[in-house]
């Protein structure tokens, strides 16, 4: 498995667009001097030994070592050795709402990230037990097959956002039946699909999905996000999410809906506001499923991979310093001999 130990510094990549937009400016301008002294063909033969290219292949020979050395100080990192380990705890599917209506922010910063920072507080209380993430709008897949490995369920889960499904809406019977089939085969162990959702179903059918999961052995948890009020959509633009006829669409949670799919799925229904209520419930009654023998799979030794980087690095550097901005004279000297 492939990792950085330190991925804050990848926003110093940023800078790559930044020098490309700076050299541009500065190319246009200098061609705008050119004309400005006289006929460009006439300039060039008046500078026989100016290279037209080699400027510009100095510039991404050096912005190439930079990005490396970008990379190499997020410190890349490759998972060498994998340990299976036995375990007694449970397994628990968490289905994602990550629909466009997941945005409104009744709930503080907003329903999405809230269900982010919940299921982060739920692995940070796992210790044993086995955890796998399924996103779902008008489609539903695995983001993260169930695993022991707490800190690659972190990393997956700061990546989640609505973009990642194009198919909008909610199909939460959809979410559920993915969750059944993440499971291991292992029936002495207690299972749970843990679903986070506003409670719109747009495609219907998720309590009968709940009560074949039961029927299953598996228990279903529904976590109700956001105010019954509802609440507008925002767009990232300043605006909101407007209807054919120009009205501001308002999303609400749906409790009626989630209580009875939690219902038929032998859980519970739980609300969740801008407390730690929500998250205390759940893990004390995750705690009352049977636990039982887990097989882990987790990469237990993780090996520094920048000296490969800082190579790569070294290669562009020697090769722009080789690389000079006047036509080689050495070149030059061989064709005259060649002409004589």
């Amino acid at each position: 498995m492939f990792r950085f130990d330190d991925p804050v510094y990848l926003w110093l990549l940023l800078l790559v667009p930044v020098m490309v937009l700076i050299r541009f400016v500065g190319w246009r301008r200098r061609i705008k001097k050119i004309k400005k002294f006289g006929d460009p063909e006439l300039v060039a033969q008046l500078m026989p030994d100016i290279s037209v290219y080699r400027p510009s292949v100095k510039f991404w020979l050096a912005l190439g070592a930079l990005s490396l050395a970008i990379i190499m100080l997020a410190r890349p990192q490759m998972g060498t050795r994998i340990s299976h380990d036995k375990r007694n705890g449970i397994e628990t599917m968490i289905a994602l709402d990550i629909s466009n209506s997941m945005l409104a922010e009744d709930v503080a910063p907003s329903r999405l990230t809230k269900s982010k920072m919940l299921v982060e507080n739920l692995v940070d209380h796992f210790n044993n037990d086995q955890i796998g993430l399924v996103v779902f709008a008008g489609q539903s897949y695995v983001q993260l097959p169930i695993t022991s490995d707490y800190v690659s369920a972190k990393m997956f889960l700061q990546d989640i956002q609505p973009s990642l499904i194009q198919t909008q809406g909610t199909d939460i019977a959809g979410a559920i039946n993915t969750c059944m089939h993440a499971f291991t085969p292992n029936d002495k162990v207690g299972k749970a699909i843990i679903v986070i959702t506003d409670g719109e179903d747009h495609e219907g059918g998720a309590i009968e999905a709940a009560k074949a999961a039961h029927d299953k052995g598996i228990n279903v948890f529904i976590l109700g996000i956001g105010d019954s009020k509802g609440a507008p959509i925002p767009m990232g633009n300043g605006d909101y999410l407007k209807d054919r006829s120009g009205n501001t669409v308002m999303t609400a949670v749906n409790e009626q809906m989630c209580k009875q799919i939690a219902e038929a799925g032998s859980g519970k229904y739980i609300h969740v506001d801008n407390t730690k209520d929500a998250e205390n419930q759940l893990n004390d009654d995750l705690s009352r499923l049977q636990k039982g023998e887990t097989d882990s799979v987790i990469y237990s030794d993780y090996n520094e991979q920048f000296q490969a980087v800082a190579i790569v690095v070294m290669f562009l550097l020697i090769l722009e310093i080789c690389v000079l901005y006047r036509k080689n004279p050495l070149m030059k000297n061989i064709k005259i001999f060649k002409r004589k």
